[in-house]
């Protein structure tokens, strides 16, 4: 069973960076197929798609977080990573990190982990 689990700063304050972690076990983030994914959801609204690494390393973003988005990966630790740089309140939201099959999908297919609430705020 592949399990998924994020871990951070609750708390950003506008203009720095949001650093969050996705450790995986039960699987290796280097299996052929998955894109591993940062999906958030702020309050009131839905699901948003922010990027993912593939098995292969190679990395995608959605366009509108693209300038201000990095996600990298460490394969000895199987865990990977979101920057968000330069932050505002309006990127408080639930950060999630999931496993897909199809890039860029916000469906509850795969395997999800539990959420991190974070909240920009001075």
């Amino acid at each position: 069973q592949v399990q998924l689990q994020e871990s951070g700063p609750g708390l950003v304050k506008p203009s720095q960076t949001l650093s969050l972690t996705c450790t995986v076990s039960g699987g290796s983030i280097t299996t052929t197929y998955y894109y591993w994914s940062w999906i958030r959801q702020p309050p009131g609204k839905g699901l948003e798609w922010m990027g993912a690494i593939h098995a292969s390393g190679g990395t995608y973003y959605s366009p509108s977080l693209k300038s201000r988005t990095s996600i990298s990966r460490d394969t000895s630790k199987n865990h990977f990573t979101l920057q968000l740089r330069d932050v505002t309140p309006e990127d408080t939201a639930v950060y999630y990190c999931a496993r897909k099959r199809v890039l860029s999908d916000t469906s509850m297919d795969g395997y999800w982990g539990q959420g991190i609430q974070v909240t920009v705020s001075s």
